[in-house]
């Protein structure tokens, strides 16, 4: 059964264990610039760990000319480092900006579910990422979560 990351921004607090689990688990460094996670806090204390959706009509991926990014047979949107040439387009395509590149590895830095045992939700204190069967309400759910997170984007650039 196919599995989502679901997150629920009002259970997170901004400790950021999310970003260290993360980050130590891709590269052996607690260093959350370089993780696949990213917890944005907001004024009032609101706190929202954002990573890649895995959009079904992936930006990134279409952006993406050498196909370094392609919907795999999982679902998820995967990354070929061998194809990849370094061109940052998806960094660019992404509207959510859940995909960065790490110029010292020379890589990608998306989130890839860490192979189904995802290292951010073990460490949430709070259950505010979870990793859930793709029901139809969970995958509404998350999808409600990114249009807010979308209409909050624009109201930011007006």
């Amino acid at each position: 059964m196919e599995k989502v990351l679901l997150v629920t921004p009002e259970r997170c607090i901004g400790c950021g264990s999310c970003e260290l689990a993360c980050s130590f688990n891709k590269s052996g460094q607690f260093k959350p610039s370089i993780s696949r996670v990213g917890v944005h806090r907001f004024e009032k204390g609101q706190n929202v760990p954002m990573m890649c959706f895995q959009c079904d009509e992936a930006p990134c991926a279409k952006a993406c000319k050498p196909q370094a990014l392609h919907k795999g047979t999982s679902g998820l949107v995967e990354f070929d480092k061998d194809k990849c040439i370094g061109c940052r387009m998806c960094v660019m395509a992404c509207p959510f900006g859940n995909v960065s590149y790490d110029r010292y590895a020379k890589e990608l830095v998306k989130c890839d579910q860490c192979g189904g045992d995802p290292q951010c939700v073990q460490f949430c204190p709070t259950k505010a990422i979870e990793y859930l069967p793709a029901e139809s309400a969970v995958l509404n759910k998350k999808r409600r979560f990114a249009k807010r997170i979308s209409d909050a984007l624009e109201e930011v650039k007006d």
